[in-house]
């Protein structure tokens, strides 16, 4: 792999493409199928029609595939096969999330990134899946989400915050399923740099705790609910590290890995971009979208803004679960061990994954479930 030897890497092994960064997401999304994203056979139909690190193909290849998937579910709609059209407009949905993943910010990002929530609400309604959105006012914006009850109303709600690359929606297929499944009452939501949450001049921020209370609020007045076990993905594991030192509310924080200063990760990103002689079209796409989400123009001024911002681990006592897939670089190994190691937590834990898990990739993409019944098995045992 062409970033293999840089300690920010998400994959130390080649998948599909040798491009690392539409293998990553490839794998990501052939990771959302057994929650109903795209069938293996569907998705390696899509990567036959990619060149290899070519941001359009790569983008008009998911798109086609999701009109295909939306208009066979219109076909079973009118039929009156309601599983089945919403069963395919997941898919579709699948298809449309991952075809903006190296779309640079404007238009067509917008209107990719848009049909693929209309799907998502639609498909939601055709599963018969209790899907609530929800705003939180924040920052002279709202951050969107979704709430979806458990059949029993003192269950646990799972709030899962994904990373820099992800929408709230797309958590629903990387994890939400699986805990709504297991019994559990799950929240999604976008916090500032998230989804296109940025459009309305909400950018990530280091004191990410703020608007996770804001986030908790809602949670708390308009559902009512009880215990709250946090779940941080990738950049999540920064806000989740946050969240555990800062908001005394919440039950269990989880977080893959644990990333306690992002600093050292967006320096280490941009060596790798300095290092690099040459990079593709998907690369510099995303780097792109990255920044826009950041608000920032480059990652020298993304480094000064985030210069000394760590999270201190003395200050969390609340249940904690690190976990760590092995295939992480340097940096994201050494911040989660050295966290798990310093927080003071009576009750924290952390979980390796190897190659002979599946789910040793960056946040567990090559094998999302076995990380849903980690932490279920940890949450049963701790709340």
């Amino acid at each position: 792999m062409a970033n293999e030897d840089y300690s920010t890497q998400r994959l130390s092994q080649r998948y599909r493409f040798s491009d690392p960064n539409m293998d990553l997401f490839f794998l990501g999304a052939l990771g959302w199928g057994p929650a109903g994203g795209l069938s293996a056979g569907e998705a390696f139909y899509v990567a036959a029609r990619i060149k290899d690190g070519d941001a359009d193909s790569w983008a008009d290849a998911f798109e086609r595939q999701g009109e295909i998937l939306h208009a066979q579910a219109e076909k079973w709609q009118q039929r009156g096969l309601v599983r089945a059209a919403g069963e395919a407009r997941l898919k579709a949905f699948a298809c449309y999330r991952s075809a903006w993943q190296f779309v640079a910010p404007g238009e067509r990002f917008l209107g990719l990134f848009r049909n693929s929530q209309g799907l998502f609400d639609q498909a939601m309604g055709e599963l018969g899946l209790t899907a609530i959105g929800f705003s939180v006012p924040y920052g002279g914006g709202v951050l969107p989400g979704h709430y979806y009850p458990a059949s029993d109303p003192a269950a646990p709600t799972v709030l899962v915050i994904g990373g820099a690359d992800t929408c709230h929606e797309d958590r629903f297929l990387s994890q939400g399923r699986y805990y709504l499944e297991r019994g559990y009452a799950v929240a999604l939501v976008d916090l500032p740099g998230q989804g296109i949450v940025q459009e309305q001049g909400l950018y990530w921020e280091a004191a990410v705790e703020q608007p996770i209370g804001a986030v908790i609020d809602v949670l708390t007045a308009r559902f009512g609910v009880g215990k709250i076990a946090l779940l941080g993905m990738s950049l999540g594991g920064y806000f989740a590290c946050r969240a555990a030192a800062y908001e005394p509310r919440l039950a269990a924080v989880m977080a893959t890995p644990a990333l306690t200063c992002p600093y050292e990760l967006f320096s280490g990103v941009a060596k790798q971009m300095k290092d690099t002689t040459v990079q593709s079209e998907a690369a510099l796409r995303n780097h792109q979208v990255l920044m826009w989400k950041a608000g920032a123009t480059d990652l020298e001024e993304l480094g000064k803004r985030w210069e000394g911002v760590a999270v201190d681990p003395a200050l969390v006592q609340v249940p904690f679960l690190s976990v760590l897939g092995m295939q992480e670089g340097s940096i994201w190994k050494k911040q989660t061990e050295e966290w798990h190691a310093a927080i003071p937590s009576a009750k924290k834990s952390l979980l390796k994954l190897d190659a002979e898990t599946g789910a040793d990739a960056h946040c567990q993409g090559s094998n999302p479930l076995r990380l849903a019944q980690e932490v279920d098995g940890w949450l049963r045992e701790i709340l």
